[in-house]
């Protein structure tokens, strides 16, 4: 079992930048397949970014494609969403997601894949 932290969030204009981060205090997350997931008031849950730990592939959803990108930094345990060029859109409570490298180690945007959550972090973007 791994408990993941997020940190990061905040209140932004548009245009502007953010690094979230995803953090492991029990266990390391070199073996873990890592998700990003954002949820906006009254909307669903949806994947933002992925990041399998069998071979580093990555995949992003359609509407943050070229802005956002994933990343691992093995010496700091922690797994980073860099979001650039932020828009109002892009507000949301943002969540890690880890899932249990015993029967998955791809990179995937569902939400049902991963076991284990953080408690979120809020992201607004003003226009």
């Amino acid at each position: 079992q791994v408990q993941v932290v997020e940190s990061g969030g905040g209140l932004v204009q548009s245009g502007d930048s953010l690094r979230l981060s995803c953090a492991a205090s029990t266990r390391t997350l070199d073996y873990y397949p890592i998700g990003w997931f954002r949820q906006a008031p009254g909307k669903e849950r949806e994947g933002v970014s992925c990041l399998s730990s069998r071979d580093g592939r990555t995949s992003y959803a359609e509407s943050v494609k070229g802005r956002f990108t994933i990343s691992r930094d093995y010496v700091q345990n922690t797994v980073y969403l860099q979001m650039n060029n932020l828009k109002p859109e892009d507000t949301a409570v943002y969540y890690c997601a880890a899932d249990d490298p015993r029967f998955r180690t791809g990179c995937s945007l569902q939400a049902y894949e991963y076991d284990y959550w953080g408690y979120g972090t809020q992201v607004t973007v003003s226009a």
